[in-house]
């Protein structure tokens, strides 16, 4: 990890509009939490059915979306990216700097939010709110490998994320029942349900599956990225 780098993606990201939208999604399903306490929701079924359909199945994604694209997306459409490549920086250690912010901004605006309504909700009963916040958490790193992936290899990495997040992961991946081995949320899933004991949440997807596959989608996605970096040249052409 380069500090500098950090520092510079850090400012960028969080100085700009992305910060309200970091923020919005997160403030919003705090809200609910609450709202569903004082409305009389505070039980397993309700915290379950808000961090599964709405933490994890909604929120995760598009936050995803936002942090893993904001890190490195807009520095390559407006040539800045051209200014740390000049630097004695290896382009792999970028990419893998950018990743690890990426995925410090899931950790606090994501994983969180999530432990906090779950909190809110139910106390820590069944281990819901922390299951929950660690499936998010694990799950955010994948979605931060493959979002940053996406920023490097196209110019409409938010288009096509917007439509793999909404359509893919949140329609998708939980409507039909085999789309949802393929689905980063549904990994998540199941490492929420092996730290849950819950009786109303069971992943559909097995945890031999789930681990390999978020390791794999995550390495790959990292490594692929700084190859691409690498194709970058200094002029701008790519």
């Amino acid at each position: 990890m380069n500090t500098v780098v950090a520092g510079i993606t850090y400012r960028a990201l969080l100085g700009r509009r992305r910060i309200i939208l970091l923020l919005l999604l997160p403030l919003a399903l705090i809200g609910l939490a609450v709202l569903f306490r004082f409305a009389g929701g505070g039980d397993q079924r309700s915290a379950v059915l808000l961090l599964q359909n709405f933490a994890i199945g909604t929120m995760l994604p598009l936050l995803g979306l936002i942090a893993g694209t904001g890190v490195i997306a807009p520095e390559i459409d407006d040539g800045t990216i051209l200014h740390l490549m000049s630097k004695p920086i290896s382009r792999p250690v970028i990419i893998q700097t950018k990743f690890l912010v990426a995925t410090s901004l899931l950790a606090l605006f994501a994983a969180v939010p999530t432990y906090v309504s779950g909190w809110l909700l139910i106390g820590d009963e069944s281990g819901i709110a922390a299951g929950f916040a660690l499936g998010t958490l694990v799950a955010g790193i994948a979605y931060a490998a493959v979002f940053l992936l996406l920023g490097v290899v196209t110019r409409h990495a938010v288009t096509i994320g917007i439509i793999y997040a909404l359509v893919w992961e949140s329609l998708v991946g939980n409507l039909i029942p085999g789309a949802r081995k393929f689905s980063i949320q549904h990994w998540g899933q199941s490492i929420a349900d092996q730290i849950s004991d819950s009786p109303f949440f069971q992943s559909d997807v097995t945890l031999g599956f789930a681990i390999p596959a978020l390791l794999i989608v995550t390495v790959l996605g990292v490594f692929l990225a700084g190859q691409r970096l690498r194709a970058f040249s200094l002029t701008g052409d790519e």
